[in-house]
């Protein structure tokens, strides 16, 4: 059995040489999971009994929990609480929004699955916020209850969050019945990007976001890509093809690319890939 033992690490150490590589984390949970090592075949070869032993291998996720890496849950990051007005006649607004473009007719945000990444094409937070706090018909699509989105970051770093998370908002067509909306102060994906106080305050909210609700990094997206979301649900057919220029692909790539390095940061997986969907627009 030792000599087998040592020809697998002989064989292994050989194997390495050869550019094999790892890969990322593909469980959604909210805690890492384990990965089950290849099979491999008893080997025909034997090692002369003469040879040390070799050294032990590194560590890895098939150890036992006390060799792991221990886990660090992402902290919660600062959050000032300034609630828009939501009243009983909003919420009803809203449940009948629902009913028209997703069949459900409720009010509430049951366990989102999508964080949508917004700008909100203004350069303070004031003016954002006197936007989302009317409850009138919006200026694009004409309907009600008025928009809003459930963060907004501001250029100091300051989140603000304006709707609890268990209430849907209107930020994003097709995916409010799913989505949590984060808008940030600004007039272009650019700008955020060059923002590193703005930027590092995003990360932070977004990635604490997908550990609370087991969101996997494919599933924040930019706006501009709510189309090929497959939560994407609109049935209203003028509607269908809607969606806005905010966060384009190079862009959240870029987001996401620093956001993926956070999450290792703190041990958290960025689950599954999420394959994109043809939106037939």
């Amino acid at each position: 059995m030792g000599r087998a033992l040592v020809t697998l690490f002989l064989i292994a150490t050989l194997a390495a040489g050869c550019g094999s590589s790892g890969s990322a984390p593909v469980n959604a949970g909210s805690q890492p999971t384990s990965t089950t090592p290849p099979a491999t075949t008893t080997p025909t070869t034997t090692t002369p009994a003469t040879q040390a032993p070799p050294p032990p291998p590194p560590p890895t996720t098939t150890m036992p929990a006390t060799s792991a890496t221990p886990k660090a849950d992402p902290p919660k990051p600062h959050i000032v609480w300034k609630p828009i007005p939501f009243s009983a006649q909003r919420r009803a607004e809203m449940a009948a929004y629902s009913k028209r473009h997703y069949g459900i007719g409720s009010w509430r945000l049951v366990h989102p699955h999508v964080i949508v990444e917004h700008y909100t094409a203004s350069s303070t937070f004031s003016s954002a916020f006197g936007t989302f706090a009317k409850d009138v018909p919006d200026s694009e699509l004409h309907e009600l209850p008025g928009t809003c989105a459930h963060f907004v970051v501001d250029h100091d770093g300051t989140i603000y969050q304006l709707v609890p998370l268990n209430t849907m908002c209107r930020h994003t067509v097709g995916l409010n019945y799913t989505a949590i909306g984060i808008e940030h102060v600004g007039t272009s994906d650019a700008e955020i990007l060059n923002d590193p106080v703005q930027l590092d305050a995003s990360l932070k909210l977004t990635l604490w976001l997908m550990w609370r609700y087991h969101i996997p990094l494919g599933d924040v997206i930019g706006h501009n890509e709510s189309l090929t979301s497959p939560y994407h649900k609109e049935l209203y057919p003028p509607w269908r093809c809607q969606t806005h220029s905010d966060w384009l692909p190079a862009d959240i790539h870029v987001y996401k690319v620093k956001l993926a390095a956070l999450a290792q940061r703190y041990h958290v997986p960025i689950g599954p890939y999420v394959r994109p969907v043809a939106s037939g627009c």
